[in-house]
């Protein structure tokens, strides 16, 4: 009996002896590992953890593909007051992380210091040759962080998640993330230092085979041409479904610290610029739905006009000399700069105003993302002389976002309604107002299709589409007037039985040699 208690009173001891000796390597040999780890892991994911809703494309088959999403990465962090020699734990590392050596010995120089973040998202060899080092105070872990799949298709639209104001965790910056961060974020107990709901996924009305494909003729055109960049979007025009959305220069979400702060503005609603000879369509559109003129009404072109001191020319004046007796369809097939004025003047200006107004350029489009900016159509003031409102005409000395310009056009292939562009596909499509008459719209229709087949620009064989090309000279900002480089536009949109796209794309800062084949 005296041998069994003596037995069990010795597993006892040896218990509490190997449950002793493990708290003093947890918290003594090895405090500072496991307190380093505890501050890497709540500074790391409190905010993100691995709950932060997706971001999907969807296709026209409902196939979901993600666009952004969650995983774990590599995290490289040191505790300086483990680090016995500061200067020899610089020498060796800084090699491997490509850190400069006087910058790691500051940093493992800091008394009674217990984490530092030394690199986020190290790469796997990065990590592991770290690993191998075995060093003491230099650790190794993970993080989950956001990741996206398919680098910079769309970067503009998703924007990416980093490091918050506060300085701990991270939140949503530009694009989706940011405008829905709350949504993808869920809710957190900051009390808890917990997730009290995961965030929403967001499924988006872009399909991601419209997108890749038009983020690859972008970048095309723009080399092809010469441009130092461009935009392309693609809508339905029945629902304002946004298809694609993108411009170039972009960016890689999952590396955005390399990137200019610039190339994470969206220029499709964070840029205004003058829209040139598109807006010509628009011009007509006001004409003919106030009962102004027709598409067969004529005027005699002399290649040039006179106006307030000012005057203006046809674009082609010299290659082509004057058209003589031509009709407003004609002025949209050949873009005739005189015919706009012609018809603006026709229409007066208060309702030309009118129109332009409620084609939406004075006013947002309630686009569900961040920073939307509004046009400027301020020179269509009863103060301003009547050369403001001649080049608003045909698209100069008024200001638009592409978003608000592939809008309004939406709105003669939507039989005359404007409607608001969205990107998430859960939320219902929404009309603004009805701008012009379903008749007006066939009518300006067949004139923009009457412009493809003339010019040839953008037909295709079997097919009929409406569009319409435009240029614009770029203001001078700092000497006044305008500089001779150029913005070029083209906004298309078929079947025109029954559209179901409709397409804009902008060429920044081209050569002026350009004008002559793109107006």
């Amino acid at each position: 009996m005296k041998l069994r208690f003596a037995s069990l009173i010795a597993t006892i001891v040896l218990a509490y002896s190997f449950l002793l000796f493990h708290m003093y390597q947890v918290q003594v040999v090895k405090g500072d590992y496991y307190l380093a780890r505890a501050a890497n892991q709540f500074l790391g994911s409190v905010e993100m953890s691995a709950n932060r809703g997706v971001i999907y494309f969807t296709d026209k088959d409902g196939n979901h593909l993600p666009a952004a999403t969650n995983k774990e990465y590599p995290v490289i962090y040191s505790v300086p007051k483990a680090i016995d020699d500061p200067s020899e734990a610089a020498n060796t590392l800084a090699p491997v992380l490509h850190m400069d050596v006087a910058g790691l010995v500051k940093t493992f120089s800091k008394p009674n210091d217990s984490y530092e973040m030394l690199v986020h998202r190290a790469s796997p060899e990065m990590a592991q040759a770290v690993d191998d080092l075995k060093m003491k105070g230099i650790y190794v872990d993970t993080q989950p962080g956001r990741f996206y799949p398919l680098g910079s298709v769309a970067s503009q639209v998703l924007g990416f998640v980093g490091p918050s104001s506060s300085g701990t965790g991270e939140v949503g910056h530009y694009g989706l993330e940011k405008f829905y961060d709350a949504q993808l974020s869920g809710a957190i107990d900051e009390t808890k230092l917990a997730k009290v709901n995961a965030g929403d996924d967001l499924l988006l009305t872009i399909d991601p085979n419209i997108q890749m494909e038009a983020e690859r003729i972008l970048r095309n055109v723009v080399k092809d041409n010469g441009a130092s960049g461009g935009t392309v979007i693609v809508e339905d025009p029945k629902t304002g479904k946004i298809l694609a959305m993108g411009s170039t220069p972009d960016f890689d979400p999952n590396e955005y610290s390399s990137s200019s702060l610039s190339d994470f503005l969206n220029p499709v609603t964070q840029q205004i610029y003058e829209p040139g000879s598109v807006f010509k369509v628009l011009t007509m559109a006001a004409g003919i739905d106030s009962g102004k003129l027709t598409p067969d009404t004529k005027y005699f072109d002399t290649g040039t006009l006179t106006m307030n001191g000012r005057t203006i020319s046809n674009y082609d004046l010299r290659s082509h000399g004057p058209y003589g007796w031509a009709t407003m369809t004609n002025v949209i097939e050949h873009s005739i700069n005189t015919g706009a004025v012609y018809a603006e003047r026709l229409i007066g200006r208060d309702i030309f105003k009118k129109y332009i107004a409620r084609f939406g350029f004075s006013e947002k489009t309630g686009i569900d993302l961040p920073g939307e900016l509004k046009g400027n159509i301020s020179r269509l003031s009863p103060k301003e002389k009547d050369i403001a409102f001649a080049t608003a005409s045909y698209g100069q000395g008024v200001a638009v976002t592409p978003v608000e310009l592939i809008a309004a056009m939406a709105a003669i292939a939507n039989n005359g309604t404007l409607m608001r562009p969205y990107v998430d596909a859960d939320l219902a499509s929404r009309q603004i107002r009805n701008v012009i008459t379903p008749e007006s719209a066939k009518l300006v229709t067949d004139m923009m299709i009457s412009a493809v087949d003339k010019a040839g620009v953008a037909s295709i064989s079997g097919y009929s589409l409406a569009g319409k090309t435009g240029s614009a000279f770029m203001p001078d900002f700092k000497n006044g007037g305008y500089t001779d480089r150029l913005i070029d536009s083209y906004v298309g949109f078929g079947p025109t039985s029954n559209p179901r796209f409709i397409a804009l794309i902008r060429l920044d800062h081209l050569p002026s040699t350009a004008l002559a084949a793109t107006n």
